[in-house]
């Protein structure tokens, strides 16, 4: 059973920094790729940043480039967003997600895993 828990959201006012966090726990050897979205009140989801196990290429949303930082730790199977100059249009509730974990005994799902969200708000 694997299951993704994020943190770190939370009020900030426009100009300033957050750092999200996203675990995930079970029988983990690797994850293929790690994924960061969000989705607006009254808005689709979209992607934000995204990155492969080996960290090479990561991908961003042009509205964030320059301002978020996403990063990996594979040895904690962990996913996180550095957020700097955050705006209101950041507001959003925040997702990760996982896709291609491989399993301790040895098995692989190709399929994702989603977090439950956490929630950031820029407002002064």
């Amino acid at each position: 059973q694997v299951q993704l828990v994020e943190s770190g959201g939370g009020l900030v006012q426009p100009g300033g920094s957050l750092r999200l966090s996203c675990a995930a726990s079970g029988s983990i050897r690797s994850i293929r790729a790690m994924d960061w979205y969000r989705q607006a009140p009254g808005k689709q989801r979209e992607l934000v940043a995204g990155l492969t196990r080996d960290g090479a290429s990561p991908n961003y949303v042009d509205s964030v480039k320059g301002r978020f930082t996403i990063s990996r730790d594979n040895a904690k199977n962990t996913v996180y967003l550095q957020m700097n100059s955050l705006k209101p249009e950041d507001t959003a509730v925040y997702y990760c997600k996982a896709t291609g974990i491989l399993t301790n005994p040895g098995t692989y799902y190709g399929n994702s895993y989603w977090g439950q969200g956490t929630q950031v708000t820029v407002s002064s």
